[in-house]
């Protein structure tokens, strides 16, 4: 048997009826998430050029945030993009990357042409969460450190279980969709802090919804074309650089989606920013200083993650989200990271700008952290008067699901990011549906609230 044979066939068996509860109870939360920060991420310069490039047409699947509706592939490549673009899609730290963002764009267009329940919903976003964290377990981050961008590489496979799952294809036509996706991979680090990141998003939900409707109907791949010698893990990773063993051993044990869980994201940047600005934060609490009393500050992370985050002078939005001395200087500053904190003016004020430029950046050493622990962060917080003040964490508050959020916060979140484009009425009504998807016999009474009821509102 094949690995896409064996991987499609324990997707195919996840049912709603067999998921854990926490599993079914964290889904409607990634899910809200997820349509939150695309709600938000619809009005961006990102996607409004995207949308302008694809042009009007017709159908039956809604991108998020307006009355328009397109072909499912369409509209899937729109709101996947919309979905990454403000960086506030969650995490996963088995994946290294975002698993809901291919996901959930995918799911909502394929529902859009063909209704299906909440149920079928739920269990087809779990499977498409399960394949890509358990596949991305093979690889152990290796692709990360390559340059690949894997919420895109990987990525790709969720999606296109999802959507087989959705469809209802057995496991036979599942594994050719995963042999397609294969072949429709991609994304480079090289274009983080561009534009061009979300589209990795958009165009990896898009082709693994391509690859359940291709395979649906027929058409044909390699079932080998994950292990071939040829095949995805030889050419993406390379010999002595993936374990296939740990992908199947691992399945299910636990569903990843309830260990570690979904990371939800604080701040709308880079994620490997979220330690040190967690631990800044906390430091400046507890010590009642203000940005005008620090002369200095010190920042230690994962050399991992130091590679795409060392960036002192960011030139726009884009790239500060991926800059540790902005994130810094503004998390000081303003005492908050906000999505309005990204746009352009923002990222100029002088106040942030003076203090980026007294903001050191090195990774942390075995002293410091464990080297297997990607998420930790120290801060050294040099003051005027002399004193040298230290904050740590371990990973950051959402980092996984023994670590949440404070109560009330993905609540807020969706409240701002939607009210950017929705009432707050309209708002309430899409939260309450969504905690409530379990029960809606038709998706399309959720989704029915997505559409943009009003002007998008001003950043704060």
């Amino acid at each position: 048997m094949t690995l896409a044979l064996e991987l499609a066939a324990r997707a195919r068996a996840l049912e709603f009826g067999n998921l854990p509860e926490d599993a079914v109870r964290w889904a409607k939360l990634g899910i809200l998430d997820t349509v939150g920060v695309t709600l938000a991420g619809s009005t961006e310069p990102a996607v409004r050029l995207l949308s302008r490039a694809i042009g009007s047409g017709t159908g039956s699947s809604l991108v998020l945030g307006t009355g328009k509706r397109l072909a499912a592939l369409d509209a899937t490549l729109i709101n996947g993009t919309a979905a990454h673009v403000l960086d506030f899609d969650d995490c996963n730290n088995t994946f290294g990357g975002h698993p809901s963002a291919p996901l959930v764009p995918a799911l909502l267009a394929l529902a859009g042409e063909a209704d299906c329940s909440g149920r079928q919903f739920i269990a087809a976003y779990v499977a498409g969460f399960e394949m890509e964290c358990k596949i991305a377990r093979g690889d152990n981050y290796y692709q990360y450190a390559r340059g690949w961008h894997p919420t895109a590489t990987m990525g790709v496979f969720g999606a296109a279980t999802a959507c087989a799952h959705l469809l209802g294809l057995d496991a036979e036509r599942m594994a050719i969709a995963l042999a397609i996706a294969a072949s429709l991979a991609s994304g480079i680090k090289a274009n983080f802090g561009t534009m061009t990141k979300p589209l990795h998003v958009g165009h990896c939900a898009r082709s693994g919804l391509l690859a359940a409707v291709l395979a649906r109907d027929g058409f044909t791949a390699n079932p080998e074309a994950l292990e071939h010698a040829q095949g995805y893990f030889q050419a993406f990773n390379g010999p002595g650089n993936y374990q296939l063993p740990v992908i199947l051993e691992s399945w299910g044990r636990p569903l990843d989606i309830v260990t570690p869980g979904i990371a939800f994201k604080q701040y709308p940047c880079c994620g490997s920013t979220h330690p040190p600005i967690d631990a800044l934060l906390m430091l400046m609490d507890r010590s009642a200083i203000e940005a005008e009393q620090i002369d200095h500050i010190d920042c230690y992370i994962h050399e991992f993650c130091l590679k795409h985050t060392d960036r002192p002078a960011p030139r726009s939005g884009a790239e500060a989200k991926f800059s540790l001395q902005y994130c810094l200087a503004r998390s000081a500053v303003s005492r908050a990271v906000t999505l309005g904190h990204f746009a352009e003016d923002s990222i100029r004020d002088p106040p942030v700008r003076q203090l980026m430029g007294r903001i050191r950046v090195a990774p942390y050493t075995a002293a410091q952290f464990p080297l297997d622990n990607y998420f930790g962060a120290e801060v050294r917080v040099g003051l005027r008067d002399g004193r040298t003040l230290t904050g740590k964490v371990e990973q950051p508050l959402g980092c996984t699901s023994d670590n949440p959020l404070p109560p009330g916060v993905l609540r807020s979140k969706f409240f701002d990011c939607a009210g950017r484009v929705c009432s707050r009425q309209r708002a309430e009504q899409a939260w309450e549906a969504g905690l409530s998807l379990d029960g809606l016999d038709s998706i399309r009474s959720f989704m029915a609230l997505l559409e943009a009821d009003h002007p998008p509102a001003a950043a704060d």
